[in-house]
């Protein structure tokens, strides 16, 4: 099987994007601390450029939930790999993603969380597929709305590889 990449989102426009975001956010939630919630592995490039930006204060942490293991396309069993260290409750959360695309894992997660009675809780993602979308879920912050193409780079992977790209990637798979 052969690999080749090609760019979707340039990196200036993804660091562009992740500052107007970090604004945004930062002005929404003026006079609080924002919880952020991590969504690993792939959402920690975003995770800690957003922070960076922020202009109010930050708390983090972190959950794993999985529902693709090697392949290019979810599961829809989602496993809850690692949750929180700290409880929530009280707390404005932002819950951190990479993508989102059939919101099977977003709509588990997000319920699971509501149940533990933080004060607020928002999503925000790097990039958004919603012609995938098979639950409702809302997105309160969006970076990119991206077609139906296998993405990598900037923290999405394929099979562990390319989260270091520092670009988002159109990950292309052909028989040689």
């Amino acid at each position: 099987m052969k690999e080749t990449v090609s760019i979707l989102i340039p990196q200036e426009k993804v660091e562009e994007r992740i500052q107007q975001l970090a604004d945004e956010i930062s002005r929404d939630y003026a006079g609080k601390t924002i919880h952020m919630i991590g969504i690993l592995k792939g959402s920690v490039f975003f995770v800690c450029e957003l922070a960076k930006r922020m202009t109010i204060p930050v708390t983090m942490d972190f959950m794993s939930v999985s529902s693709y293991g090697s392949g290019t396309r979810s599961t829809g069993v989602v496993k809850l790999i690692k949750d929180l260290d700290d409880p929530i409750e009280g707390k404005d959360v932002l819950v951190v993603e990479d993508i989102i695309d059939s919101g099977n894992t977003l709509s588990y997660l997000l319920e699971n969380l509501k149940s533990r009675k933080p004060a607020s809780i928002k999503l925000t993602t790097l990039l958004d597929k919603p012609e995938r979308r098979e639950k409702d879920v809302y997105v309160d912050y969006q970076g990119f709305q991206i077609p139906d193409e296998f993405v990598i780079g900037y923290g999405l992977d394929y099979d562990q590889r390319y989260r270091n790209l520092p670009y988002i990637g159109v990950m292309h798979l052909s028989e040689e």
